[in-house]
């Protein structure tokens, strides 16, 4: 294993990091100038990797090692680019540099169909409170209407897009046929604490969790917090409470994960008695017919909450992801590749967070790698992966790169 290599992506991670609009720490989102300044220097390190580079109608940077055959199929890699609001260096951009690194080694064989690097520019939807932006647009899902959508100071999707140098009609044309598409890898940090809890350097992406979020609205009345007897009262705090206990409850009896995220009392004041609540929930599972039932027993019993309680639950759903199983043939590959180079057994784990794989599925089956963070920790300045690691992240890159040069001959002789 090469451990300069690892040196260098871990240098490159740096540098990306400077890319920031945020002072003292790391944010960088959507189609602002420090994702179009974070681009360029990926074009310049897939350039010097011997790749030829191009960005696409949404923004994504990508580089090629092309095949000789203009017309081969494509094999891609990839992550994202952009980052949450006070961010770590390692979530999404430790993927694309490991890709670009593992074929800047890999030049000199010739490989008989394209492979395609790509850092997505729009996973984390920190911007718009969209997600998988760049992966949608590119496996052909891209919704025009997000176009509309706006950020915190009021511009829209499609004037970013311009002042980004992008046409937004354009916006998903580009997008590429599940024929032209023979797979597509990516390499992420785990973002929880199983690798370094079985001491594995990496672990094999069984699946990826689906996910639906909902906006929650509780209404009971307001009145004097010193004049209403507690019997007498609709507090809507109170029943938020009660529901997120039942939702903590539910989670645990039906091995899922749920959370609430975000609460809001209107108006709240300290001797007030709150007369409406806002929250947010956050429904996972590996099972889609699971998560489909969750949902339904919980809104259920959340509204069975709200009628005790003389309280009005409202909810709408604003967001959802269907579950997503990688393929049993690349989880095998990439098994098969870390047993070889860490001489260890494999850990195969499921993901619990979203990738750019779950967009990717729509395109091709997704084969996912995870390197071990630190902690678990992810999402913050704390995140943290070691240079051995990463060195052994990058050679399993290269050899499954190698793996499926010769599956893809023996498929050819067949």
């Amino acid at each position: 294993m090469d451990h300069s290599k690892a040196f260098r992506i871990m240098q490159q991670a740096d540098k990306l990091a400077e890319f920031t609009s945020m002072q003292g720490g790391l944010t960088r989102t959507y189609l602002s100038a420090q994702h179009k300044q974070a681009h360029q220097q990926l074009a310049n390190w897939m350039t010097s990797a011997g790749l030829t580079t191009w960005q696409d109608s949404v923004g994504n940077q990508w580089g090629r090692k092309a095949a000789s055959n203009l017309d081969a199929p494509i094999l891609i890699l990839g992550s994202h680019s952009d980052t949450v609001a006070d961010a770590g260096k390692y979530d999404g951009n430790l993927g694309v540099l490991l890709a670009i690194s593992a074929l800047e080694q890999l030049q000199d064989v010739e490989f008989p169909f394209h492979i395609d690097v790509v850092a997505f520019a729009d996973e984390e939807g920190t911007r718009f409170d969209t997600t998988l932006i760049g992966s949608s647009a590119v496996a052909g899902i891209f919704d025009p209407r997000w176009l509309a959508i706006e950020d915190g100071e009021q511009i829209s999707m499609a004037q970013a897009m311009q002042t980004f140098g992008l046409d937004p009609q354009q916006a998903g044309k580009d997008r590429l046929a599940c024929e032209k598409v023979l797979a597509y890898l990516e390499v992420h940090i785990e973002q929880g604490p199983v690798l370094e809890a079985a001491d594995r350097a990496v672990g094999v992406v069984t699946g990826i969790a689906g996910a639906k979020r909902y906006q929650l609205s509780v209404k009971g009345m307001a009145g004097h917090a010193g004049t209403v007897p507690i019997g007498m009262r609709a507090d809507a705090m109170c029943g938020a409470a009660q529901m997120t206990s039942a939702i903590e409850a539910y989670a645990k009896q039906h091995n899922l994960v749920a959370t609430v995220g975000k609460c809001d009392v209107v108006s709240g004041s300290v001797n007030v008695i709150p007369g409406e609540v806002n929250f947010t929930l956050d429904i996972r599972s590996l099972e889609q017919d699971s998560l489909e039932k969750a949902c339904d027993d919980l809104l259920t019993e959340l509204s069975v909450i709200a009628e005790q309680r003389g309280l009005t639950f409202a909810h709408q759903l604003f967001y959802q992801a269907q579950a997503v199983p990688c393929s049993e043939r690349l989880q095998q590959a990439w098994g098969d590749v870390v047993a070889k180079v860490t001489d260890k057994s494999v850990t195969f784990l499921p993901s619990g967070a979203g990738h750019d794989a779950l967009a990717m599925a729509h395109l091709t089956e997704v084969g996912m790698l995870f390197v071990r963070c630190e902690k678990g920790i992810s999402h913050h300045p704390l995140e943290s992966v070691m240079q051995e690691d990463v060195a052994v992240a990058l050679e399993c890159t290269k050899q499954m790169l190698l793996a499926q040069l010769r599956a893809y001959g023996d498929q050819s002789d067949q």
